[in-house]
């Protein structure tokens, strides 16, 4: 179970202020592709799952993930969540012919074919499509935050997540720093991929 803090900054100056302030604990930036799967019948949609092939920095490294029963309450999120490495060649050929995911090894592309039945071998997956994101990453007051600047078609999402054992606590603590320095925000009410397929910004 992934526990994530999501808390949405308003708008692009309240990102550029929050990134100043952190800049002097500044980790690392990835720039991310997110595309997204489902069966030809509507098989992971239709249970309230995601399959997702992430790469980083153009084809620098690819990640499949499968989200599964995701809640979001408050700014807090939990939802199942499977991941590994997969060949960013390989995700690109899956890219361009998501056929091609049904004939891959992978642990997780395994668990969509039994736990959801996607079995066909050439037309089990349809691409939906996808968004671009900057993921800016501050190791800050022990805590590992991610800031988003999220690239739909229909307009830019901005985005602190922070992964954590204690949600509440780090919740807090983001908020308490949030209002001392003046940053608009609000707790996030959609993920980035409902987002994503409602085609406009909550």
């Amino acid at each position: 179970m992934e526990v994530e803090v999501k808390l949405r900054l308003a708008d692009a100056d309240a990102h550029r202020r929050l990134t100043a302030l952190l800049s002097p604990f500044h980790a690392v930036t990835h720039r991310q592709q997110n595309l997204f799967f489902d069966g030809a019948a509507s098989e992971l949609s239709a249970r309230r799952a995601v399959l997702r092939l992430r790469f980083y920095n153009g084809d620098e490294r690819c990640v499949v993930s499968l989200k599964a029963k995701a809640v979001l309450v408050d700014g807090v999120s939990r939802v199942e969540e499977d991941e590994e490495d997969m060949d960013p060649r390989v995700g690109l050929d899956c890219v361009a012919e998501p056929g091609k995911l049904g004939a891959v090894e992978s642990r997780v592309l395994g668990r969509v074919k039994e736990e959801f039945g996607v079995v066909d071998p050439e037309n089990g997956f349809v691409g939906l499509g996808g968004f671009g994101n900057v993921r800016s990453v501050y190791d800050w007051k022990g805590l590992k935050l991610e800031v988003d600047e999220t690239k739909f078609a229909f307009g830019t999402l901005y985005e602190i997540e922070c992964e954590s054992a204690d949600p509440e606590g780090a919740k807090r603590l983001l908020e308490d720093f949030l209002k001392e320095n003046g940053i608009d925000y609000s707790y996030s009410t959609a993920s980035k991929f409902a987002i994503f397929r409602a085609g406009k910004l909550p």
